[in-house]
């Protein structure tokens, strides 16, 4: 196959290209970017104990280490490492699906409206699947964490919350996610049609377009995330108003006692985040969440457009074959 044939692979190649290209997307972007999803985390904490308050980015990577090492940089990696495969294949599948359906492949235009309704619909299946992968990761992630792993981790919130508990951000991870994956893959393509009109595979492209459209989409929903953060972290706890609550039981540093209160909704978690931190609570952690999302969809565009590019190469040859078997038989 020559180069410029690449242009057409997406009408070619089938779900099962697109949904192995996004597993491997997804697990290089998670793990090689991990150590900034904790430091993100830990930044956004609206209460956190004496010894996980810093500075910033670099006084939190600094203090980490020192004070917990080099491993507390991975905590909750593997829950990550079971779930950010099938959630990216999930992802990519369903986007590259709906964009055929919808026609955002025809010619070279931009189709930002059917790009942006493709996003929609492949966010919804990545966040069904792994909203409970983020709730494990961050409760495992924050300083001083109750749990000893993951599955630790899992069997005491089923236990102490129900599974309603790994579903409670859902729809805040959605109204954030919506609107960061329709900037993102909006931004992404028109990125890569401007920068490589003749739609070959490019690395340096993808590479751009990837870090470029990211950083936008991550910074213009950082608000979301810190909601997503407190609504997956918090632990019940007594007291009057959520905000209240919240601060008492991270101070206390205990698990779930019924009849405890708890932070629920997007709405909710805003009057959390204003009544703690005021307006600067909403942009906690965005430093560490644009250096992280950049390079991470920039590699994992990276990653997906290669697999992607590779994979239907070798389902065409796989195809080719069979056809020249079945002639050559009759």
């Amino acid at each position: 196959m020559a180069e410029d044939e690449y242009e057409s692979l997406p009408e070619h190649s089938g779900p099962l290209v697109h949904m192995s290209a996004g597993a491997a997307a997804g697990m290089f972007e998670h793990t090689v970017m991990f150590p900034f999803d904790v430091v993100k985390t830990r930044l956004q904490r609206l209460a956190p104990p004496p010894g996980a308050r810093y500075k910033g980015l670099r006084d939190a990577f600094r203090t980490m280490i020192q004070q917990e090492g080099t491993a507390s940089l991975f905590s909750g990696i593997r829950a990550v490492a079971l779930g950010a495969g099938p959630a990216h294949a999930l992802y990519f599948g369903t986007y590259e699906q709906a964009k055929l359906l919808l026609g955002a492949n025809v010619g070279s235009a931009h189709h930002p409206f059917a790009t942006a309704l493709s996003g929609v619909s492949a966010t919804v299946a990545h966040d069904a699947f792994m909203n409970p992968v983020e709730v494990v990761k961050q409760r495992l992630q924050v300083h001083s964490s109750p749990y000893t792993g993951v599955m630790h981790c899992v069997r005491s919130v089923l236990k102490e919350e129900g599974v309603s508990a790994f579903y409670r951000s859902y729809s805040t991870q959605l109204v954030m996610n919506i609107p960061y994956q329709c900037t993102h893959l909006v931004i992404y393509e028109f990125l890569r049609k401007t920068l490589n009109p003749d739609g070959t595979y490019h690395p340096p492209t993808h590479l751009v377009a990837g870090a470029g459209a990211g950083a936008i989409a991550a910074a213009v929903t950082t608000p979301f995330d810190v909601a997503k953060t407190l609504l997956n972290t918090q632990e019940q706890c007594p007291g009057f108003s959520a905000a209240q609550a919240m601060l008492l039981q991270q101070q206390q540093q205990q698990a779930h006692v019924p009849g405890r209160k708890v932070t629920k909704g997007i709405v909710n978690a805003m009057k959390t985040i204003y009544t703690t931190s005021g307006y600067a609570g909403f942009i906690k952690g965005i430093s560490a969440r644009v250096l992280f999302t950049a390079p991470a969809t920039a590699i994992s565009w990276s990653v997906y457009e290669f697999f992607k590019h590779y994979l239907s190469f070798v389902e065409g040859d796989a195809e080719e074959m069979a056809t020249k078997t079945g002639a050559s038989s009759s």
